[in-house]
């Protein structure tokens, strides 16, 4: 998980702070032994320190940071203090290393963190570096997903990576009072094709957007009934190294108040790959598909 961290540092030349929470209450009402507290304390930042240099052509130092409590609320308030910042999280506990999908501490986190957050399944931790080889962005049509994309185009320059863009394009819902008729199956049939061919173009005026900054760039167009398991599917075929997306995409209409929308929520439980979650502000940018490639905002890459 620290390798992930380091990588996405580099990438946006940004710092890394190595935080730890020594479980137990907070509050001077309730302070631990002193002597108890202070070995905890020794140990832990000798545990860090090992972590916090990690060898390579151009070394790198992470801050070390520890705090006492409850630790998801002590993470949510480091992550308050510097809400522009990006938080890296496994997907397992210390205290269920092995346990399938997302523990309790982490799934409150991510509710109650600020700022985007990269979320490292167990499956990853293990990996002896963290390259990013394949990066892959889902897009709905929203604002709000496409947001991401000059984040996902730096992490790509920076890594020389492939940039991913995915649709799903869904089936088209029919009322069931009855048996489908040949009418309703043609019909059913012509959406999906009209649907298919306006999302081709969509990916098309994507790609055009970014085609400035030399990166190698495919598109992904598939169909499926479910759009999340299709993704989720969509992801493992293509091998992504890492996934970025938005909280939130054109579900944001009806679920203003969700924290994730259904796509994410549902990549987070079940996708095997890193993901970083990005959220963006309250109101949406302008898309890249209704502005010219030039105008799409794109950051910039000569620090990286």
């Amino acid at each position: 998980m620290v390798r992930h961290a380091f990588t996405m540092a580099k990438a946006l030349a940004a710092p890394v702070t190595l935080f730890q929470v020594l479980d137990g209450p907070a509050g001077p009402a309730t302070c631990p032994d002193p002597i108890e507290w202070d070995l905890r304390r020794h140990e832990a930042r000798r545990s860090l320190g090992r972590l916090a240099e990690v060898p390579g052509d151009e070394p790198r130092l992470a801050d070390i940071r520890l705090a006492q409590g409850q630790v998801g609320e002590e993470i949510c308030r480091f992550t308050r203090e510097q809400p522009s910042g990006l938080l890296v999280l496994g997907t397992r506990g210390s205290d269920d290393p092995k346990g399938q999908g997302i523990g309790g501490t982490i799934l409150n986190v991510l509710h109650g963190a600020s700022g985007s957050v990269l979320l490292v399944p167990s499956s990853s931790l293990a990996t002896p570096d963290a390259a990013y080889r394949h990066i892959l962005v889902p897009v709905d049509g929203s604002a709000w997903a496409e947001s991401v994309i000059p984040l996902a185009a730096r992490l790509a320059k920076a890594n020389d990576a492939e940039l991913l863009l995915a649709h799903v394009v869904p089936g088209p819902e029919l009322t069931e009072a009855r048996p489908y008729e040949a009418a309703d199956l043609e019909l059913r049939r012509q959406v999906v094709e009209r649907n298919a061919r306006a999302a081709r173009a969509y990916l098309d005026r994507l790609r055009n957007a970014v085609a400035a900054l030399d990166l190698r760039v495919r598109l992904l167009l598939v169909q499926g009934d479910d759009v999340r398991a299709t993704l989720g599917r969509l992801i493992c075929n293509e091998h992504a190294d890492l996934v970025v997306l938005s909280a939130r995409g054109h579900g944001l209409g009806t679920h203003a108040d969700m924290p994730y929308g259904s796509v994410t929520g549902y990549l987070v439980a079940h996708c095997p790959t890193p993901i970083l979650i990005v959220r963006t502000p309250d109101a949406p940018p302008v898309p890249a598909t209704h502005a010219h490639s030039q105008d799409l905002r794109l950051p910039d890459l000569a620090s990286a």
